[in-house]
């Protein structure tokens, strides 16, 4: 290598190049044995909380040992944080550490203290990770996490599962996350919305959207995603066997009177989609 440099280069040149090569090539090295360490796992910087020091999972579990348990089979279970002191941090890897909140006993705030980081609470600590989901709270219509009139662990749970209140493989629907609240969409109907079989998140942006009632697309869209059109005719589309043509410059669907029971209806299939 060195003479074919030489050959080709100025000797400072050459070195220049050679030491180039040598740091890309560490580089390539180092990346390959981060990739095969951290497969399965997710590396990050804990949160820090001032006066705090790490002291390790097992003794948060002589209190929460509820939540040792589940945490084994829980998504947040391959994060590993990362620091001084912080190897393997655990249920301190979202927390913070723990060791003023043991010293006081249990308890979130002594004294006006901060002992512990509580995500429950303060959707700050989640937002660590999952940037995307702070600005899709963000947008116009959203659910009010940023208002403090929700939190993160209302539709989730970190310590067990897929991190999502009912999802995985828990046996009630995945519809059941949003049904705690949107009580009136459930049902049972007569006529029921073939999508909500699918789930909510088929019509809805659950984070937050640009457009109305945090639907994915907007207007007749929406609709036509799932909702086959044939064209037959030059100015005719037919859905459903009727010619929508005209429906469908007035704006939305579920407007005019047309399909209002959009989650479903028990008077009228004609008032589903």
């Amino acid at each position: 290598m060195k003479t074919n440099l030489n050959r080709f280069l100025p000797p400072s040149a050459a070195r220049r190049m050679r030491t180039l090569i040598v740091g890309l090539c560490a580089f390539g090295v180092a990346a390959f044995i981060l990739s095969c360490e951290t497969v399965n796992r997710t590396v990050m910087i804990p949160p820090m909380i001032p006066g705090a020091k790490f002291v390790g999972s097992e003794t948060c579990a002589q209190c929460h040992e509820d939540l040792a348990k589940g945490f084994k089979t829980a998504t947040h279970a391959r994060l590993e944080a990362k620091g001084k002191n912080a190897e393997g941090a655990g249920c301190e890897s979202c927390h913070g550490p723990g060791s003023l909140h043991v010293d006081a006993g249990g308890g979130h705030n002594t004294a006006d203290k901060i002992t512990i980081l509580n995500p429950g609470k303060d959707p700050r600590t989640c937002f660590q990770c999952h940037l995307d989901k702070r600005g899709e709270f963000s947008l116009p219509h959203s659910h009010p996490v940023l208002h403090g009139k929700m939190t993160c662990t209302d539709c989730h749970n970190p310590h067990k599962g897929s991190a999502i209140v009912a999802g995985g493989t828990a046996l009630l629907d995945k519809n059941e996350t949003c049904f705690k609240c949107h009580k009136a969409q459930k049902g049972p109907f007569v006529f029921q919305h073939e999508a909500m079989r699918e789930g909510c998140t088929v019509c809805h942006a659950v984070h937050g959207s640009v457009n109305a009632k945090m639907l994915k697309e907007r207007n007749q869209m929406l609709c036509l995603k799932c909702h086959f059109q044939q064209q037959t005719a030059r100015g005719q589309i037919l859905i459903g066997g009727r010619d929508h043509a005209a429906f469908l410059k007035t704006g939305t669907c579920w407007s005019a009177g047309c399909h209002e029971a959009v989650h479903g209806s028990n008077e009228s299939s004609s008032q589903r989609f």
